[in-house]
């Protein structure tokens, strides 16, 4: 059984992947090829915006919006604590200071009462000014945006959407990465739209902001490449990668409703046993991951791992805590649900190749060992 089981994907499609990168090598135009061009349009079309600008990775699909809108030293920028550390690291490399904010106990997403209180705090103390917000759309699931949204527009705070693992995801039809003024994903082949190496993409339909992501991602070039206008990085992404990327692409919505089907068999199978996911009314998730929460995590990982069954921590230790970000200010009262999660939360299997068999025998075995605890527990 496989955590996320992407040679099921490869083998539906292998032909035309295959053709796919055939044409990449005979054509020779390994770089900026047209089938990056391409795969921009055509991913465009799908979350809804104007203009999708592909680089070389995830965390540079971050850091190349605070770059293009100028964000450096004495700045704040507001992040989830409970995320992977691309979302505050792309902050601090900027030369700015990433704030974090705790997560809501039901969505994981950024907590709306813990951002207003960091930024009432920041602004109280005037050492930092500040400049953006960037929301995860954690395991797929969209942020709330709608009081994001009027924050940002109250405090002049531009937003950044990390979609990084919600392409696919949507909020009342709305898709994922077409929130705030610019969005992020990341492409890595483990993600719901993943590639064969690394990717990345950012989107706004801002055309202005377009054409200033392109220019920090290639060298801060103006007219031609050796018209350097700003300082900048080289972000591409490979001309292989988009072709692989576009009949990914062309399976992805098939794919989100068998996503759909598994996280609901899930719910079915364990809403009265674990805290499963919790999904609220007019989202979508794009179930980059399914997680659970029970006081037994540990013992459940270990038993399962005894049964073939593969489940992974997200994550193992929330960002504050970590030593490279733990001088770094804090939401005023704490962020408790971010220190709390990783002694709680598992995440399962998912993905849209998962059979019922896989399915039941991992819901069975979960169900098994709980009661077997609870039992135990009442005899004590």
């Amino acid at each position: 059984m496989q955590f996320i089981d992407l040679g099921a994907q490869r083998d539906r499609i292998r032909d035309r992947l295959d053709a796919a990168i055939d044409r990449v090598v005979d054509e020779g135009k390994y770089i900026l090829g047209p089938q990056v061009t391409e795969f921009e349009q055509k991913l465009a079309a799908y979350v809804g915006v104007k203009n999708v600008v592909a680089c070389a990775n995830g965390t540079d699909a971050l850091l190349l919006p605070l770059l293009a809108s100028g964000i450096g030293p004495g700045d704040a920028v507001f992040v989830p604590s409970f995320t992977f550390a691309a979302t505050a690291e792309v902050v601090a490399l900027a030369k700015a200071e990433p704030v974090f904010i705790d997560v809501d106990a039901e969505t994981y997403n950024i907590d709306i009462a813990s951002l207003e209180a960091a930024i009432a705090m920041i602004k109280a103390e005037g050492r930092l000014k500040p400049r953006a917000i960037i929301p995860v759309d954690l395991f797929g699931l969209g942020a709330d945006y709608a009081a994001i949204a009027e924050i940002a527009e109250r405090e002049n705070l531009l937003v950044i959407e990390d979609a990084a693992q919600a392409i696919g995801g949507s909020i009342d039809g709305k898709m994922c990465a077409s929130f705030g003024k610019v969005a992020s994903t990341s492409f890595y082949p483990a993600k719901p739209l993943g590639c064969y190496g690394d990717g990345g993409a950012m989107f706004t339909n801002d055309d202005e902001f377009a054409a200033r992501l392109r220019s920090f991602a290639f060298h801060g070039k103006g007219e031609t490449q050796y018209d350097n206008v700003h300082v900048g990085l080289n972000s591409r992404l490979d001309t292989l990668q988009a072709a692989i990327l576009i009949e990914k692409l062309a399976i992805l919505e098939d794919e989100m409703i068998a996503r759909q089907k598994v996280a609901q068999r899930y719910r079915d199978g364990l809403h009265n046993v674990v805290k499963v996911a919790h999904v609220p009314q007019g989202h979508r998730s794009a179930w980059a991951q399914y997680a659970i929460e029970t006081p037994h995590r540990d013992a459940l990982k270990a038993h399962l791992q005894e049964k073939g069954i593969p489940s992974v921590i997200y994550y193992v230790k929330p960002l504050h805590q970590q030593v490279a970000y733990r001088d770094y200010p804090v939401a005023p009262g704490g962020l408790p649900v971010s220190e709390a999660l990783p002694t709680r939360i598992l995440c399962l299997p998912m993905h849209a190749y998962l059979s019922a068999e896989d399915q039941d025998r991992i819901i069975s075995t979960i169900s098994d060992f709980i009661a077997s605890k609870s039992a135990q527990h009442a005899a004590e």
